[in-house]
């Protein structure tokens, strides 16, 4: 007897596995090395709350967020670790920085100045990480040494803990875009330290400086991000071997919504898109792109129906995919199909479906929408 399915569309999330790749990170990186698990995105939408968990049961004294909110929403779930705000210095948001005990990322001289105020009116030490804008061209203070010196040592409220920086072309081996980037943040480190600044962190690296083992880009933390989640992303260029070995911790899975014969010549979806080649048995899934799954996997796209691949057919609509189970003819309303993850010995992965539909794997798991219902596992 097949059970009903509790959801329209859910995911899978290991536990085990978040702690696993975890492990594998201090495996290749040795206790000399703090690391900064990523939570951002709501932890790539695997759940920052229970990740969180999960992460500081296996040891993290630090979690990196991308804004003040979801530092909030961490504290208020009971998260201790130190927690890095690492986009996010808006004049709305930084009373909460201080009150919730998030350390933030600066990113110009000028907001050391407005940390240092804030922190003087609650007569409070507030440590502070630096960004160096080495090379990225995004967030980050592109001033001298000898400017981002002066600038620090005229605050006595708030007191660098960290420099850090972000590399643009980490994957790339092609280009000397990361050694350069390299080359100029040690540059500004040793030019402020040089000043008789004293800071306790220096960090570069997301995951693929540590997967590929890139150890002079380490410094003595590290902000996993996609590695936490079972992703590395490829290499370009003569790359070194790939050291870090890490799993999915997510799996994708969609209930049947209904399930018909259709003849051939019939047309499928909006606007006609797929004609039927022979007569077919289709399935209607609970899940559409409201739900995360990438519109332009329309007609090209695969799910994992009954043990076996069934492609996508038709445009993928807001809340419904069509999916051809010719071959898998006895599923029935109710049953599961998998999105992301394994079933009956085939898998399809966020790197996969990332080819598939013109994007990054990235974008595909941020993309699962928090109408999804997670699971922990």
């Amino acid at each position: 007897m097949v059970m009903p399915q509790p959801f329209r569309s859910w995911v899978e999330v290991s536990r085990s596995q978040i702690a696993g790749n975890f492990r594998a990170v201090r495996e290749i990186t040795g206790p000399g090395v703090e690391i900064a698990p990523v939570v951002k995105a709501d932890a790539y939408r695997h759940g920052a709350v229970e990740v969180s968990r999960v992460l500081v049961n296996e040891g993290a004294r630090w979690l990196c967020v991308g804004n003040v909110e979801e530092g909030c929403a961490l504290r208020e779930a009971g998260i201790g670790a130190r927690i890095l705000v690492m986009a996010d210095f808006l004049p709305s948001e930084r009373a909460a920085l201080l009150e919730f005990g998030l350390t933030p990322v600066i990113h110009t001289l000028a907001d050391i100045a407005e940390l240092d105020r804030l922190a003087a009116q609650r007569e409070q030490i507030v440590p502070y990480h630096l960004k160096i804008d080495s090379g990225m061209g995004r967030l980050g203070t592109r001033a001298s040494a000898s400017e981002v010196a002066a600038a620090i040592l005229g605050n006595s409220w708030a007191r660098l803990e960290g420099l850090m920086t972000h590399f643009a072309s980490a994957a790339d081996y092609s280009s000397s875009q990361t050694p350069e980037q390299i080359e100029r943040f040690r540059s500004i480190c040793d030019g402020v330290a040089a000043a008789g600044i004293h800071f306790d962190y220096v960090h570069l690296s997301s995951s693929i400086p540590i997967a590929y083992c890139r150890k002079d880009a380490w410094g003595t933390m590290v902000r996993p991000g996609h590695a936490i989640y079972g992703y590395v992303s490829p290499s370009r260029g003569e790359a070194p071997r790939q050291l870090l070995n890490v799993k999915p911790a997510l799996a994708w899975k969609a209930a049947i919504l209904a399930v018909k014969d259709i003849p051939q010549g019939w047309l499928v979806g909006y606007g006609g898109m797929y004609r039927a080649s022979r007569p077919m048995r289709i399935a209607v899934l609970a899940a559409g792109y409201a739900d995360g799954i990438p519109h332009r996997l329309s007609n090209r796209g695969r799910v994992i129906a009954g043990g076996k691949f069934a492609p996508i057919i038709g445009a993928v609509s807001m809340d419904l995919t069509t999916i051809d189970i010719s071959q898998t003819p006895g599923l029935q309303p109710g049953d599961a199909v998998t999105l992301l993850g394994t079933e009956g010995g085939l898998s399809i992965d966020a790197q996969q479906m990332a080819r598939t539909a013109g994007t990054i794997s990235y974008g595909v798991l941020c993309g699962i929408h928090a109408r999804v219902k997670r699971i922990y596992v």
